[in-house]
């Protein structure tokens, strides 16, 4: 049963690479930089609290959001975290403040479910409840995340991730049901020192436009991520 279920992943994974691949050549594209600080502190009792803030800039728009993420935790065993939380997301174009986004946050981290080789497999499935100031709400969104870490060298590890963002109904702001876009990274993580890491690499966000080409951002990330 495992080893159909790796099975899965793995093509589930590679599945996502080529529809990708597949739609990059007539889509519009648009070069990006993104930083994120996360911090992290045990609460004690299987509680955990997180904080994280989120920085994206891009050619075509400039500054044009920030978002903060406040969410408690609980895990109730080793490898799965239960989490709630709210996010803060004004945006903006090229710095000028445009409109204001409220979500509320539903998420199951599952860390190291699987192992081949030296692959360690975790995932992610966040669910997403979205206000527009002036433009209502809620817009539901589901988002599942897979990733996969190989050590590289030393301490340095090989970081590969997919993400998928489903729209589970229309709004006013949210147009179409269905998947709207995905996000494939690659890049690579380490420690800074023994409570600090940080990752860095490439993201491929494809958008799905309906009617009129898709959309690609072009992202270089760095993320540092403090757990206390």
């Amino acid at each position: 049963m495992l080893r159909n279920f790796s099975r899965i992943a793995a093509s589930s994974f590679a599945a996502a690479m080529v529809v990708c691949a597949a739609h990059t050549s007539h889509a519009r594209d648009d070069a990006q930089a993104w930083a994120t600080a996360n911090l992290n502190v045990d609460l004690g009792g299987g509680f955990r609290a997180s904080n994280e803030i989120e920085v994206r800039v891009s050619d075509n728009r400039g500054l044009y959001e920030v978002e903060n993420h406040l969410m408690i935790g609980y895990k109730p065993t080793k490898n799965v975290t239960l989490w709630l939380g709210y996010t803060h997301n004004p945006q903006y174009d090229h710095g000028d403040f445009t409109r204001m986004e409220h979500r509320f946050r539903q998420q199951v981290n599952v860390d190291n479910f699987l192992q081949l080789g030296n692959v360690k497999f975790s995932g992610r499935l966040r669910l997403e409840e979205r206000w527009r100031e002036g433009q209502g709400g809620p817009a539901w969104r589901l988002r599942p995340q897979i990733k996969a870490v190989m050590p590289i060298a030393g301490k340095v590890n090989l970081v590969v991730s997919h993400e998928s963002f489903f729209d589970l109904n229309t709004s006013a702001f949210q147009r179409v049901r269905g998947e709207e876009r995905m996000r494939n990274f690659v890049g690579i993580g380490a420690p800074i020192t023994k409570k600090v890491k940080f990752e860095t690499g490439y993201m491929l966000q494809h958008s799905f436009v309906r009617g009129a080409p898709d959309n690609n951002d072009h992202a270089f990330l760095l993320a540092l991520t403090g757990n206390f």
